[in-house]
């Protein structure tokens, strides 16, 4: 990648500058492609997944101890603090109100409405099988990319995205994942409105930032998560173990707030609808975190179905 490819990518992540769009991008990405290197976008999207994949184990801890409410709106007003602070060390630019109304769905999907619906899930559900239903989140993505985004896969593209969707279902099935239970309700409606977060806050990044994308969805909502944690904490206490507050440090710092300077700013660069197949991985990720905290078994076909999925993240890169 030349000097002036890093520097864009190094501004994206920490100063929350705005990545190419338009017919720029493209060209910049094809131009990185043609070239044999690997895109910026890719990189910093399996950067913000690599974060994410332990959000469920970790949520799964936080819960034995916290209330679900405490656990998803705490975090988010953890990530508030965070975020104000990087943003008056940045001086960053307040948005405007055209953005503010796209940041209000940023913060309905990815703020208020996954964290609080996979905590109440994973109540009653394991990590393993929440990253069942999680699996969809890349179809999803792709699919609100289309209305949000304005994006415009090819049919390659969604071939070699619904084999990599397939290969995940199939292999998380086996390892004696259950059927559909209660909790797969709140984790469907986790699904559509992280979806939307993610395609509505990767179209906002191109122009506002990656960073400050999700730091002004955070502060914008802080008197809500606030003052719901506020609440909870009070009727419900604060009294857990420490392997729960390692679980919460964990969702807060990192699930609602680092990962998603990477992430938002790899949708940015490579598109929503494209680089949000990177996600593919995240449940054969999710579920080998599993295994090695959470004493959950995962069997030999772990290797082979991340090599399918990494196949078909590949060809979805390449899709024209």
């Amino acid at each position: 990648m030349t000097d002036a490819s890093n520097a864009i990518a190094r501004e994206a992540v920490t100063r929350g500058g705005a990545a190419p769009s338009g017919r720029e991008g493209v060209a910049a990405a094809t131009a990185r492609e043609a070239s044999g290197r690997i895109p910026a976008g890719l990189v910093l999207g399996s950067l913000g997944i690599l974060g994410f994949s332990f959000s469920l184990p970790a949520t799964r801890l936080a819960v034995e101890d916290l209330n679900p409410w405490v656990v998803a709106f705490g975090r988010a007003t953890v990530a508030a603090l965070l975020s104000a602070i990087y943003l008056l060390a940045t001086k960053a630019r307040r948005p405007t109100r055209e953005q503010v109304r796209s940041l209000a769905i940023v913060a309905a999907g990815v703020v208020v409405g996954f964290p609080l619906l996979t905590s109440l899930a994973l109540e009653v559900q394991t990590a393993a099988h929440g990253a069942v239903v999680i699996a969809i989140l890349p179809a999803a993505t792709a699919v609100a990319a289309v209305a949000r985004a304005h994006e415009h896969p090819s049919r390659a593209f969604w071939l070699a995205a619904g084999a990599g969707l397939v290969a995940v279902l199939a292999f998380v099935i086996t390892q004696g994942v259950s059927g559909p239970q209660l909790g797969d309700v709140f984790l469907l409606a986790a699904v559509v409105l992280c979806a939307i977060g993610y395609a509505e806050g990767g179209a906002l990044s191109r122009t506002l930032g990656g960073p400050t994308t999700i730091c002004w969805a955070l502060v914008l909502s802080w008197p809500l998560t606030a003052a719901t944690t506020a609440t909870a904490a009070s009727l419900t206490g604060l009294h857990a173990g420490a392997t729960a507050w390692l679980g919460f440090a964990y969702v807060a710092t990192v699930s609602m707030f680092l990962g998603f300077f990477a992430w938002y700013a790899g949708l940015a660069r490579g598109g929503v609808a494209r680089i949000g197949q990177v996600q593919l991985a995240q449940p054969v990720l999710t579920l080998g975190w599993s295994a090695a905290l959470l004493g959950e078994h995962v069997g030999p076909a772990t290797l082979v179905t991340a090599l399918a999925v990494l196949a078909c993240v590949a060809a979805t890169q390449r899709a024209r």
